[in-house]
């Protein structure tokens, strides 16, 4: 039983042998989630002119991610956290599409640095969708019957005095 090899792991192969994992100290002054973390690169110009509306909706984020969810449903939980979500997009959208007081560099930036939603963006761009609440409401798989949200029926159609309340966000009519 003389062997030369110290380790269990030498057999491994280089690729597959264990990384030893060292303990992190948890330090109460640090416990605060920290910023997404954005590129290196510095935002374009006129990113002064829209940071303290992002600011003060990635402090709103971080107040209902920490709210208490005692006493509500398991979805009601998340619908503060799509409902802030909606409204940063929908800025940046504004922004570009209606306003036009941000260029083409800033809203790809607010894009690429995930700021924005641009598959929820894409959706507004299209006939239809103009009002869209959540990309969960398009999605037919996560209904029973294979259709979209009650949100998405046109309130027109809707019997009168019915308050429609979206599971999945909490909407209550996006389609016009």
């Amino acid at each position: 039983a003389d062997c030369s090899c110290s380790s269990p792991q030498s057999f491994l192969p280089a690729n597959n042998r264990l990384k030893r994992t060292s303990k992190r100290i948890s330090n109460p002054k640090f416990t605060a989630m920290p910023k997404v973390k954005r590129s290196k690169k510095p935002p374009p110009e006129g990113w002064e002119l829209i940071e303290p509306t992002l600011e003060e909706l990635e402090a709103k984020m971080r107040e209902a991610e920490t709210d208490p969810h005692e006493g509500k449903r398991k979805v009601e939980a998340l619908w503060p956290i799509f409902k802030i979500h909606h409204q940063r997009s929908r800025y940046i959208f504004d922004l570009f599409y209606k306003r036009k007081a941000i260029s083409r560099e800033l809203y790809d930036y607010c894009l690429k640095e995930h700021i924005a939603d641009s598959s929820l963006i894409a959706k507004w761009k299209k006939q239809g969708y103009e009002n869209l609440c959540c990309l969960r409401c398009i999605q037919t798989r996560d209904t029973n019957f294979g259709t979209n949200c009650i949100c998405r029926v046109p309130k027109a159609k809707m019997e009168e005095g019915k308050i429609v309340e979206c599971v999945h966000c909490g909407c209550r009519g996006c389609s016009g």
